[in-house]
């Protein structure tokens, strides 16, 4: 006779056969899919480059490179499959995601550590300690799984820049340099900041709230809030929205060194300073987001003493009006800071 334990074991164990059958099957399908699509990417690149593009009297067009096409394809699939099989993402966040990441990966490899740096330690942030947010917010969600509203609220702007990137400047990595190089520059600073924004701005909701052992002070007041108010900021959340961007600034710099052309390098500015970049827009990035939440977006109190985003006659309102919703507050927010940082740091 078996003993329920057994049973279980076994069941689990069943599960975890299933499991692995499914990633093999998923890798397999990879292998298979992955070349043949990046081949013929490259071959319409190639053909409408030469046929179309090649007009007389005019440089010759500049083709994608076929491994770069592969990597377009390989990274971004594998990191939506990475996310969904997490439960970071669900189907319609993993589909928006690989969009997000192939434009990215094609257009700059800076660009796609910007958004896997950002999206891995996000996530992470995002596990801490969940059963003190679960005690503070009304709608907290088990492993934070975002669909793709949240992606494109994050990462559509950082998508639209670095089209504007592939068409203007090219598939490529270069170091910034504004007097020479003010496209490229202007619209990778732009990408940076959209990414350190995000980054720090996760970091200090995911990890300043329950870091932080008082209460935070809302930002347009002064006075003393409740965790998980919008608009809260506090010491703590402000220290850790520095590092989440700063954590962005510093892989940015560090992507470039490794692929960017040693000619190029040379002859441009010390590239270090991006490291303070990010930095300054993780902590401009979470101010801004903080501002907007405490004054367009609504909080609550309800009877159990949850922060909660809608009024009604149970509810004691804390502040802000009901205008805008946690998704457009980050919209709104990288929008700014993909537009405010390249104009910071021209001028510095």
């Amino acid at each position: 006779m078996k003993k329920i334990g057994e049973n279980t074991s076994s069941s689990k164990s069943s599960e975890e056969r299933k499991g692995l059958q499914n990633d093999h099957f998923l890798t397999v399908l990879l292998i298979t899919l992955v070349i043949p699509l990046s081949m013929s990417m490259w071959i319409i690149n190639l053909v409408y480059s030469k046929l179309i593009l090649n007009t007389e009297g005019f440089d010759e067009p500049v083709v994608i490179a076929p491994t770069r096409w592969l990597t377009s394809c390989v990274l971004p699939i594998t990191v939506a499959l990475y996310g969904y099989r997490k439960k970071s993402l669900n189907i319609s966040g993993a589909l928006l995601g690989l969009i997000v990441a192939f434009v990215l990966t094609l257009s700059n490899y800076c660009f796609l550590i910007d958004l896997l740096v950002f999206f891995l330690s996000s996530s992470k942030a995002t596990r801490f300690k969940p059963h003190l947010k679960k005690k503070i917010e009304e709608d907290f969600k088990e492993g934070g799984q975002r669909n793709w509203i949240q992606v494109l609220c994050n990462g559509g702007m950082a998508t639209q820049l670095g089209l504007l990137y592939l068409l203007d400047v090219g598939a490529s990595e270069r170091p910034i340099n504004f007097l020479k190089d003010y496209r490229a520059s202007w619209l990778s600073i732009g990408i940076l900041g959209v990414f350190a924004c995000c980054n720090g701005d996760t970091w200090a909701s995911e990890l300043g709230t329950v870091l932080s052992k008082s209460d935070p002070y809302l930002i347009t007041t002064g006075k003393r809030v409740p965790k998980g108010t919008n608009g809260g900021i506090s010491a703590i959340g402000t220290l850790v929205s520095t590092l989440g961007g700063l954590v962005i600034g510093l892989a940015h710099y560090l992507t470039i060194l490794y692929f960017a052309d040693r000619m190029l390098l040379n002859y441009a500015p010390p590239q270090w300073p991006l490291i303070i970049y990010g930095a300054l827009a993780g902590l401009f990035g979470s101010l801004i987001d903080s501002l907007l939440g405490a004054t367009l977006q609504y909080s609550g109190l309800d009877k159990d003493g949850k922060i909660v985003s809608h009024s009604s006659l149970s509810v004691k309102h804390i502040s802000g009006r009901n205008i805008l919703d946690n998704h457009s507050v980050n919209l709104l927010s990288t929008i700014i800071m993909g537009l405010l940082m390249p104009t910071i740091v021209k001028n510095l």
